[in-house]
């Protein structure tokens, strides 16, 4: 006769109405029967792990996450571990789980559990294959239909840019990106950079973007940007979608640069160009500056990095200095910037104009 009076509904066996269980009903099974009713373990037959065949994102519920991963048998590890469940009432839970690789986009996973339910020891393996597709995510679909919303047009005043400016205007605008992608920011992109007469076109996914790119460009170059939008349709609510563009005027000199403004005081070497444009008379070691956006025409004579090293042959006074023509190899006489230290024996200079021109040692 049952002690407790209770007795299992499913085969007679007397309980003693404490058991563990989530129902009723389970409750009142004898632990034979609960334990043949219940897994250890509850595990799917099969889990597909999606891969962008382009970028390598892998899908996670309803958004596509970058995981940098060469080998995808740990993110396949991990979702068969999130799929897998363990009875509610387990405790002292084990696992592990061994992947074998099947072929390139089958892994079999080994899952082993240990565990204790209604405090007997329980051991149970499941086999679950997990499958690797291959799809593109949104944001690669958007790169491939070359979809855009800013554009960054890299141009300069009275002249165009040269490759090296347009080669690290199109190396900025990648690290721009980069830094959004290392945020997690998978809406960043650059879709298109083309060389185009008078420079670059720069065309990138967001607004925000193309602005921060311009920014980025103004300061590093100088120059300055404005900025107009075109539409381009409208949404389904009837609301306007418009695309950016980005104008960037370049200035028109580069430091570095030999000019001379045809104002009677001889050729300047640029300096900045940033928010000014502002360089050093050779002739005088005098200031010159500009408004960048009123910078003079003036005529392009070189750049530092053509001077030539020349022997100096005799300091005459106070404004003239006898050098040897780099050219030539005859003395000339020319004017004695500030500059120039009387016991030097050597010195940078330029020829422009068929006249020769002491530079400074160094830029600053």
């Amino acid at each position: 006769m049952s002690r407790s009076g209770e007795f299992c509904p499913r085969c007679g066996t007397d309980v003693d109405g404490r058991a563990a269980g989530p129902t009723a009903r389970d409750r009142a099974l004898c632990d034979d029967c609960y334990l043949a009713e219940y897994d250890l373990v509850d595990a799917p037959e099969r889990v597909e792990v999606q891969v962008c065949a382009r970028c390598g994102a892998v899908r996670r519920g309803n958004r596509w996450v970058d995981i940098g991963a060469q080998d995808y048998t740990d993110i396949a590890v991990d979702a068969v571990q999130e799929a897998l469940g363990v009875h509610v009432d387990a405790t002292e839970i084990s696992w592990q789980v061994a992947p074998e690789q099947v072929d390139e986009t089958t892994i079999r996973m080994h899952c082993q559990f240990t565990g204790r339910l209604r405090d007997r020891p329980l051991a149970e393996e499941v086999l679950v294959p997990a499958k690797l597709g291959r799809g593109t995510c949104e944001r690669c679909g958007r790169i491939a239909g070359g979809s855009y919303a800013g554009v960054v047009q890299v141009r300069a005043r009275g002249r165009d840019p040269d490759q090296e400016e347009c080669d690290r205007a199109a190396e900025l605008a990648h690290e721009l990106v980069a830094a959004h992608e290392a945020d997690g920011d998978r809406e960043a992109f650059v879709t298109e950079v083309t060389a185009v007469e008078g420079g670059l076109d720069i065309r990138l996914s967001t607004t925000q973007l193309g602005e921060q790119v311009a920014r980025r460009l103004v300061e590093t170059f100088g120059g300055s940007y404005t900025d107009h939008e075109t539409l381009v349709t409208e949404d389904g609510d009837g609301n306007g979608v418009y695309r950016l563009t980005y104008a960037v005027r370049l200035p028109p000199y580069r430091p570095g640069e030999l000019v001379d403004p045809g104002d009677g005081d001889g050729p300047v070497l640029i300096q900045s160009a940033r928010d000014r444009l502002s360089g050093l008379r050779l002739d005088t070691g005098g200031t010159f500056e500009a408004p960048l956006d009123d910078a003079p025409d003036a005529r392009r004579l070189g750049w530092r990095s053509d001077a030539a090293e020349t022997t100096v042959v005799a300091v005459e006074d106070e404004h003239a200095v006898q050098l040897l023509d780099p050219e030539t190899y005859e003395s000339v006489t020319v004017a004695r910037p500030p500059f120039f230290h009387p016991d030097a024996e050597t010195v940078p200079v330029i020829r422009a104009d068929g006249s020769v021109h002491i530079l400074p040692e160094t830029d600053g």
